[in-house]
């Protein structure tokens, strides 16, 4: 995002309370939502079938700080000019080299955010954090690890890949300088074979260097997304060469399958390529084999077949069904090589005057646009945080994501495509050089099987290239649209444009964009009545959860109408997009919160208030809205709270979101009128403050089904924990995410409490991170103590490979005001089976 916008029960007559049906809901039903959560039998993990090896090189890494400007700080490396004169002579990438002062850690590793705040106005966008060139002392970073590579590996291809890391990495490999990658989103990888000891140890070491950025947003640093050391046989299946591309004709699909295979081995290769399609119970329900084909030495060959489902089990929104395909390749009846590859059956259109249909069916799309980073962890998220917050946004009644603005990491598209969330699959550059090309060729060819992507986006905002060089972007796009056609012909191409569309690069999209600007659409359907719209990118309403007044002083903004200049609340888009038969749907800005872009404010703000939900994924009543006229449920979202000390006698405003017929407000019992709710709005009321209470009522063809009450809440005297669940995997991956909570005598959450909360964490786990989902606060995210924030923070514990007890103490913190109550919860940590794994 950037430019102007900111680079610049209903059928019974009982009444259930909506208090704690919500409660449930944005808690425990967001974790039920995650019940498919495959844990350690990731797609990565799935994906190497034998002989075939996808280890995780995640454990065991040592780290420690470099220098951007002095090599002496920074293992002596650029001391001179001739680093790389010779190959090999790099020590410390040998085995004698003493690490032992080293820090021990494992990846995904973002160590900006482990970094104290500055107040640095060039840092704004970044959320304040040290990195860049004048902060040389913390922008580079240096990994480095020890593995053994098995006698029983010689003749095969060894090679490590990334999934991501921020920015640029220079690998090597037992004193040899291997390569470098200096993207912060596309994955990469480096053939390492000939560089290797067999039957010995050897020792790889990454030095990172963060000092420049790819976005105008907190971006991170370090190794933040998964590691892996893949091994092959000298024949083997081209990196991300498999497709399967599905076309549906009545009760049967036709799969297009392809493969390429390479040889990288000392003799021509007679090779034989078949395909077993499996459905998600593991049956066998198609089989295809290609023509036998020689691949010369260092050469590649193509494979193709066909093969016929029938009444295949369509992918949805509502019903996310996958079915795999196991590639082999034979030679002389030997299985040289395998991989499996996750696909679904759907059909995708965008129709110019009906709108977007899946499967053949009207479908709007309910979208937010959304960064990858989290409280506590910065951008490395563990995989299950991938799950937590989709599910969030799933539990709201969205139904697609787009990957602002960069290149997605690839749990996060495979928790799409097995919870049956669309997306807009955006890359970072907007541009046609080797590099932009190069970047966009890995994203279409890593995702193009993955059934979620509606669409790919091939920039965001690129003003000058829609206006300012208006030629230059028409040629820049016309070449990535055509690349994005030649590699995936089943998808359509788009990108996020602040502008009127009319010139520059949308001239080469298949869909149109819009950004902002509702009095725009409308004027371009009607002079291109041809070409299908959709709002890449809406809203931007702004709010900060559970303050009800805007603050300039504390930087707060209230949660009834905030907006930026550029935006729109999230009525006034809805009402738009929703209610216009050729507009497909579109993406709210932002699903969360996220750091950086700190808005409408500064310093101290940290992070953006552009979130329907806060950094820790906590809902703001803004989510209610949505909930109530994107999801299928009956809603009463009742608000504010109704804490309100020495405003006795003022008016305070009272909002209720909601989708049933009629509302009627009681302040201490009294009725202060009915209203009828009008479509995609909301019902409203000001009222004069008194403690005790506020409830509403909502009716349904005149019977009250929704109930929802808040009270007066005494001071706090107790904590609560609540954990997201009490059981995960033993497997040094998994997470249990904790809820924390100030409560009152009575029991009631206060939603005011602002009570620092000290975290004692033991047992078979540890504290990866705590956040409280303040816009301005300025607190660690490692320690183990945070605020509350309107009463709410969050503490995420990670399982180490023991099976046991994870125990959580949540005490009050220093020794001013009365003392709380503490609480205490325990998480088992069950044994499960590691997914293979470099040791």
């Amino acid at each position: 995002m950037s430019g102007i916008s900111r680079r610049s029960l209903l059928c019974s007559g009982l009444a259930l309370s909506a208090s704690s049906l919500l409660a449930r809901s944005a808690w425990g039903r967001t974790a039920a939502l995650l019940t498919g959560y495959p844990g350690a039998a990731s797609a990565e993990a799935l994906a190497a079938v034998e002989p075939r090896e996808q280890l995780l090189f995640d454990f065991g890494w040592k780290f420690q700080f470099g220098h951007g400007s002095d090599p002496a700080r920074d293992l002596g490396f650029g001391h001179g000019q001739g680093d790389f004169a010779k190959t090999g002579e790099f020590a410390f990438a040998k085995g004698k080299f003493d690490d032992s002062k080293w820090r021990t850690l494992n990846l995904p590793h973002d160590w900006a955010v482990e970094l104290p705040f500055v107040h640095d106005e060039v840092q704004n966008s970044h959320g304040f954090k040290p990195v860049g060139r004048r902060y040389p002392e913390t922008s580079v970073g240096w990994y480095r690890r020890e593995f053994d590579v098995p006698d029983s590996d010689a003749g095969r291809r060894i090679s490590v890949e990334f999934d991501g890391a921020f920015r640029s990495v220079l690998v090597f490999v037992n004193g040899c300088f291997i390569g470098r990658n200096d993207n912060g989103y596309a994955p990469f990888r480096f053939d390492l074979t000939d560089f290797l000891a067999v039957g010995a140890k050897n020792y790889i070491v990454l030095r990172v260097d963060a000092s420049f950025g790819d976005g105008w947003f907190y971006e991170g640093a370090g190794v933040y997304r998964h590691l892996w050391l893949t091994k092959t046989d000298a024949l083997h299946l081209g990196k991300w060469e498999s497709t399967v591309r599905t076309a549906v004709s009545g009760n049967s699909a036709v799969l297009t399958l392809g493969t390429v295979v390479e040889n990288e081995g000392k003799q021509a290769e007679n090779a034989k390529v078949s395909w077993k399609i499996l459905d998600a119970a593991g049956k066998t329900v198609a089989t295809a084999e290609a023509a036998p084909q020689s691949v010369a030495v260092d050469g590649t060959a193509t494979f193709s077949a066909t093969a016929k489902l029938a009444n295949p089990a369509l992918w949805s929104v509502d019903a996310s069904n996958l079915y795999s395909a196991i590639v082999i390749v034979e030679t002389g009846g030997k299985t040289r090589d395998a991989e499996r590859v996750s696909f679904g059956v759907r059909t995708v259109l965008f129709d110019a005057d009906k709108g977007f249909f899946l499967n053949g069916k009207s479908l709007k799309i309910q979208g937010t646009c959304n960064h990858q980073d989290h409280a506590g962890v910065g951008a490395a998220l563990p995989d299950r945080l991938q799950w937590y917050r989709l599910a969030v946004l799933k539990e709201m009644g969205g139904n697609a994501v787009r990957t602002s603005h960069n290149m997605p990491t690839p749990e996060w598209v495979e928790a799409c495509d097995r919870m049956g969330m669309m997306m807009m699959c955006e890359t970072r550059q907007m541009s046609s050089s080797p590099e932009g090309l190069a970047q966009l060729e890995v994203m279409v060819k890593r995702y193009r099987n993955s059934p979620s992507i509606i669409l790919w986006s091939v920039g965001n905002e690129e003003n000058q290239l829609q206006n300012g060089e208006a030629e230059q972007g028409a040629k820049i796009a016309t070449t990535m649209v055509r690349k994005c056609h030649e590699l995936d012909p089943t998808r359509v191409v788009s990108a996020a444009v602040n502008g009127t569309n009319e010139k520059g690069v949308s001239e080469a999209f298949d869909i149109i964009g819009f950004n902002y600007q509702l009095d725009k659409p409308d004027d371009f359907h009607q002079k291109n009545p041809k070409r299908p719209l959709y709002g890449s990118e809406t809203s931007s309403a702004i709010s900060t959860r559970g303050a009800y007044a805007t603050d300039p002083l504390r930087n707060t903004v209230n949660a009834y109408d905030g907006v930026v200049r550029w935006g729109e609340t999230a009525e006034e888009w809805w009402k738009f997009y929703g209610t216009r038969e050729w507009e497909a749907g579109g993406f709210a800005w932002t699903g969360f919160d996220y750091r950086g872009e700190p808005t409408p404010y500064g310093w101290p703000s940290i992070n953006s208030q552009f979130g329907i939900v806060d950094m820790c994924g906590f809902p703001k009543d803004t989510f209610y809205y949505y909930k109530a006229w994107w999801g299928k449920e009956p809603v009463l979202h009742l608000f504010p709270h109704w804490n309100f000390e020495g405003k006795e006698g003022e008016f305070i405003p009272v909002w209720v979101y909601s989708n049933l017929d009629e509302v009627e407000l009681f302040v201490n019992g009294t009725s202060q009128g009915s209203q009828k709710v009008p479509h995609l709005g909301h019902v409203e009321w000001k009222v004069k403050y008194e403690p005790g209470a506020i409830e509403a009522r909502g009716s349904k063809n005149g019977k009250v089904v929704l109930t929802e009450k808040h009270e007066t809440t005494g001071p706090t005297v107790a904590i609560r924990l609540t954990a997201d669940r009490t059981e995960i995997d033993a497997n040094g991956e998994d997470i249990a995410i904790l809820k924390v909570e100030a409560l009152d005598k009575e029991g009631r959450a206060v939603p005011t409490a602002n009570n620092l909360i000290s975290f004692k964490v033991s047992g078979d786990g540890a504290l990866l991170g705590v956040g409280n989902g303040d816009p301005n606060c300025q607190e660690s995210d490692k320690e183990p103590k945070r605020s509350l924030f309107n009463g709410l923070a969050q503490v995420i514990v990670q399982a180490t490979k023991r099976a046991g007890e994870i125990h959580i103490e949540a005490v009050k913190e220093g020794w001013d005001g009365p003392e709380l109550t503490p609480a205490k919860v325990a998480i088992v940590t069950k044994k499960a089976e590691l997914r293979p794994q470099i040791a």
